[in-house]
């Protein structure tokens, strides 16, 4: 006959599994002044091949072009790809760079305050600066995000939720430390 094991202390609760809430980016509008640049630079890149003569001038005129695409263009949209923030059920990621990639995360219960700051441009399109404080001298910034309200009132309900998990595994964490005296590996 086998002896049921006797239990050990009790574990603390299981943390539930992490999910992703949202994923933003600045607004859309930091891509019209490129776009504006794109159809210009088409544009007038068409009218100068058309007018010109020698085709080392054609040439010169295509190349240019190539080049004020790349720089004012392509390389915009990609930062604008790069640079996202995710917000999930425990953390903040922030991912940015093109060549460099750069990684910052942010646990939610070492943020104190979320606050929405908005220019009069960033109210015209329903967008805002999304500033968390955790204690550092400088912020977090969410910067130029869409409907920056909802992303406030997301981040300060899981910013509570954080801080209610964190008191109430302190208080667990407590009570087993306090009920339990050790003294050289015995009870």
């Amino acid at each position: 006959m086998t002896s049921a094991p006797t239990p050990g202390p009790a574990a603390p609760p299981a943390q539930p599994a992490e999910r992703v809430v949202a994923r933003v980016r600045r607004h859309a509008r930091v891509l019209i002044l490129p776009a504006l640049l794109l159809i210009l630079v088409t544009g007038a890149t068409t009218y100068a091949v058309g007018i010109l003569d020698e085709g080392w001038q054609q040439l010169a005129a295509v190349g240019a072009a190539v080049f004020l695409v790349l720089l004012g263009c392509l390389l915009p949209f990609l930062a604008w790809l790069t640079h996202r923030a995710t917000i999930t059920t425990r953390r903040l990621i922030l991912r940015s760079g093109i060549f460099v990639r750069v990684r910052e995360e942010v646990l939610h219960n070492r943020a104190n305050d979320v606050s929405v700051r908005r220019t009069w441009g960033q109210g015209a399109f329903g967008s805002g600066d999304v500033r968390i404080d955790i204690g550092r001298e400088r912020p977090v910034v969410l910067k130029d995000v869409p409907k920056p309200q909802l992303v406030q009132a997301a981040l300060l309900e899981l910013i509570e939720d954080a801080h209610a998990a964190f008191t109430e595994r302190h208080r667990a964490s407590q009570q087993i430390i306090d009920g339990d005296t050790v003294a050289w590996g015995r009870r």
